[in-house]
């Protein structure tokens, strides 16, 4: 994070201004410390309204995190694993890059081979001799 950009990317840095971070209550251990202080941080990014993506990485965004992202376009992460807000703060920021640097990773497309002649024959092969042992284990004809 450098000069208000979170870098995704190296073409892609989302402005923190387009990010929302809200502070609650967390649940879990801490004691009477736990119900006075809101360390639990919520991240809230506006996938549709953000105007760093462009439309092909919006597309691909909106389709690979389809089941993480409302139906307002919101994406909303959550982190409480510490009892320090900063440090969830830290967390959560961490989390939404990796989740974008992942949803806009494109997949290279699979160039077709075929399958080698020595493969094949090695193949045939090792069936023959599994077959061979197979015949050996039949009745023996004693004539």
């Amino acid at each position: 994070m450098a000069d208000g950009q979170i870098e995704i990317t190296p073409e892609l840095s989302i402005p923190e201004s387009d990010l929302t971070f809200r502070a609650s209550r967390a649940g879990g251990p801490g004691g009477q410390h736990v119900n006075t202080s809101s360390t639990r941080v919520e991240l809230v990014w506006d996938v549709l309204g953000s105007r760093a993506l462009t439309d092909q990485q919006r597309e691909l965004i909106l389709s690979k995190l389809e089941t993480r992202i409302s139906s307002e376009g919101l994406l909303i992460l959550a982190c409480s694993t510490t009892r320090s807000q900063h440090r969830n703060r830290e967390e959560v920021t961490q989390r939404f890059t990796e989740i974008l640097r992942d949803a806009l990773h494109v997949q290279k497309a699979r160039r077709k081979t075929k399958v080698p002649r020595g493969a094949k024959e090695e193949r045939l092969k090792e069936k023959k001799e599994r077959s061979e042992k197979k015949k050996m284990r039949g009745p023996i004809a004693f004539d």
